[in-house]
């Protein structure tokens, strides 16, 4: 990880109050160096590209840089990445939202701009019904849309059931939080959270190191949990519920809603069946469903696949297979040659020709796992 000068212009511009992610897209669109933007030189180009030349005057660009500076220091010692919003690696379905964070502050390995996102939300007080339908789903997610990434907000009740489910069937999770990286709130959830990074997941925030956790961070927070996926999920959510707050803000960037309906009587579902009610939200009752809503194939096993499940190989074969069944996620290429010490030539046909008989998956971001 890398902290160079960029680095610290990248951050001190994301704790300029009045730098939005708009200006920040329109500076790069007229091929500005932001560089320009700390040493006085910039005042004749933002006129030219029909900005107020004092823009920039309103804002204190020495604090921004002091304060910059303090939090790169921070997350080098703690390791955060920061990612800015013309970097490769910010989120790509993120960047499209038109307030979009101008920057992200990860802990953890989980990519970001996987192929398949899914952000699952609901109320704290979860029914039992509520939870068994989220792990249910989830379960069913992992068979159909093998690496699939789960996302959400680390809270009591669905939030918790959703990463939960996902560690338990192998796939990377997202946990967007609503404060700095300093903490972990709920902190009944910091063991959650811990097995989250220790499984190939990430725990994701807009906000800078020491950042307290507050009513209008939360609202904020959804907006990027409805930006980074796909499609949303509510699974239970009273009218009031935060939920809503993200299912409106994904429906708003035009992304695919789904709710799972209730009884009129409950008042956990009131605010899913409000949004299938007011079509902000299409109907789910099943995972199966979800492929009709936003158009994904699901993954069926082949003959081949189904033969392989419990394979009877010998040699570099058997380590290979005895070592990713081992673990209970998908394993960077690294990860198996650190671990098996065969040559990397000789692993990468050894994968493929696994892969080839169905015995082994591979997932985004060059990693495998195996077919249970």
């Amino acid at each position: 990880m890398t902290f160079d000068k960029d680095t610290e212009i990248k951050v001190a511009l994301s704790m300029c109050k009045g730098v939005t992610s708009a200006l920040v897209k329109h500076l790069e669109d007229c091929d500005v160096d932001l560089a320009t933007l700390f040493d006085g030189r910039v005042s004749r180009c933002l006129e030219n590209l029909g900005l107020r030349p004092n823009l920039l005057q309103d804002l204190d660009l020495g604090e921004a840089l002091f304060k910059a500076r303090k939090e790169i220091e921070v997350m080098k010692r703690h390791s955060i990445e920061p990612i800015f919003i013309l970097d490769d690696s910010y989120p790509v379905r993120l960047y499209d939202i038109p307030d979009a964070p101008i920057m992200l502050y990860k802990l953890g390995n989980a990519n970001l701009n996987n192929h398949k996102l899914i952000s699952i939300v609901g109320t704290r007080d979860a029914t039992p019904r509520g939870m068994a339908m989220t792990k249910q789903f989830v379960e069913e997610f992992s068979k159909a849309y093998p690496g699939v990434t789960i996302v959400s907000g680390l809270a009591y009740g669905i939030d918790s059931a959703a990463h939960i489910s996902a560690l338990d069937h192998g796939l990377p999770t997202i946990a967007v939080l609503a404060h700095g990286l300093q903490m972990i709130y709920p902190a009944a959830n910091r063991d959650l959270a811990r097995q989250i990074l220790s499984r190939g997941g990430a725990i994701l925030s807009e906000y800078s190191f020491g950042t307290q956790p507050y009513r209008g961070h939360f609202l904020e927070r959804n907006r990027i949990v409805a930006g980074i996926s796909d499609v949303t999920i509510v699974m239970e959510s009273d009218v009031k519920g935060g939920a809503m707050s993200t299912a409106r803000c994904a429906d708003e960037y035009n992304r695919c809603v789904l709710a799972v309906p209730g009884r009129p009587s409950d008042r956990e579902s009131s605010g899913c069946n409000q949004l299938i009610r007011r079509h902000r939200a299409e109907i789910i009752t099943a995972p199966s469903e979800l492929s009709d809503a936003i158009g994904w194939i699901a993954e069926t096993p082949t003959p081949a696949q189904e033969r392989s499940l419990f394979p009877e190989l010998d040699g570099d074969n058997k380590a290979v297979y005895e070592y990713l069944y081992s673990c209970d996620r998908p394993c960077h290429f690294d990860e198996i040659h650190n671990a098996t010490n065969i040559p990397v030539a000789h692993l990468m046909a050894l994968l493929s020709e696994l892969e080839f008989d169905g015995i082994v998956v591979r997932h985004p971001g060059n990693r495998y796992s195996v077919l249970r």
